[in-house]
């Protein structure tokens, strides 16, 4: 993984590459994330069948090879000259899905015939221009909203040199929302979301609801019972609020919270090995993603990049969970993790 970021930063363009590496403000909730997965310790089965093991597992009802799956991020142009469409590809060939972001800088008709998707979803201040920015996903092929609900305003970034916006091309941004004569108050992410938000987009839309940047046990009791059909435990790869809780820690009571309902429960934030997939799975995750390693692997390979990072990763929890005596995704069990 470390070979693989040296050599995208060998490739990006220094404002791009520090967008994609930064947190907000000192960057402590990012530069901790990985090491809070590593410090769980894991208790492994012994004389258990693993003769064959088996990572398939569903996803809001979508058979995939792997439940390592790929995190929204913008600017995916800016790695690879196809984007959105080698990322999918990539991840379809390696059995995953993609959750793409509504800032994505192709149409989403060009995602058609890409892969299995979801569309992350940001509510702008205009509801009419979020509402056609997300039919336009489903009539793609979206499967699923993804809500991101902890960006009412965004984090701030330090910056030493220009910054990405100063730099990239607009096109690279934002593919799939009329701009035209509209004012960029309206584009600005909306600050007034409640609950009642997870029942109107499910409403109008017809597609089940995510709710991502949940760490609150009773935000993921709130965000089920207004009809969320999973949750989605992220502190935005610490890109929001620094000093955010890890998402390895915030994990397990969210799981415990919603025990005994159908929720379906996902997980990003400094997931870089197979042993850590297999420690969030067995906390009570459904499926975990991951972010900036997709872009790294994006922008030195493409879609056969992509394609080779999911792959090992998916290789690496199989060999992990045949070492856990645990040998498909339903024997991830909560007493694999010590403590």
């Amino acid at each position: 993984m470390d070979t693989l970021a040296h050599e995208a930063e060998q490739r990006l363009p220094a404002p791009v590459l520090t967008y994609f590496r930064q947190g907000a403000g000192a960057g402590l909730s990012a530069a901790e994330a990985e090491a809070h997965w590593d410090a769980l310790r894991l208790l492994p089965h012994v004389l258990r069948d693993v003769s064959t093991v088996s990572t398939r597992t569903s996803v809001l009802g979508s058979e995939v090879d792997t439940p390592v799956l790929v995190a929204p991020t913008t600017l995916q142009l800016s790695a690879h000259e196809e984007g959105e469409v080698a990322m999918l590809c990539g991840a379809a060939a390696a059995g995953s899905l993609v959750c793409v972001s509504s800032n994505a800088g192709v149409p989403f008709t060009s995602l058609a015939d890409s892969g299995p998707w979801w569309v992350q979803a940001y509510v702008l201040r205009d509801r009419q221009l979020t509402v056609e920015l997300l039919d336009r996903a489903r009539q793609a092929g979206a499967t699923a909203v993804v809500l991101t609900a902890d960006t009412p305003v965004v984090g701030r970034k330090h910056n030493t040199g220009p910054s990405v916006w100063e730099t990239v091309p607009p096109e690279h941004l934002l593919a799939n929302v009329d701009q035209q004569g509209v004012e960029a108050a309206r584009l600005e992410k909306a600050a007034d979301l409640t609950p009642a938000t997870i029942d109107w987009l499910r409403s109008t839309l017809g597609l089940p609801v995510v709710v991502k940047g949940v760490l609150r046990a009773d935000d993921a009791r709130e965000c089920v019972a207004a009809g969320a059909s999973a949750v989605w435990v992220s502190n935005h790869g610490g890109r929001q609020l620094d000093g955010a809780i890890a998402t390895a820690r915030a994990l397990r009571p969210v799981a415990d919270a919603l025990a005994g309902t159908d929720a379906e429960i996902y997980v990003d934030g400094g997931i870089r090995k197979g042993r850590h997939a297999l420690t969030a799975l067995a906390l009570g995750a459904t499926a975990v993603f991951v972010g900036r390693p997709t872009l790294w692997a994006l922008t030195v390979g493409g879609a056969a990049g992509v394609q080779r990072l999911l792959t090992e990763l998916t290789a690496e929890l199989a060999h992990a969970m045949a070492l856990a005596g645990t040998p498909d995704i339903p024997s991830l069990t909560r007493d694999l993790v010590s403590g």
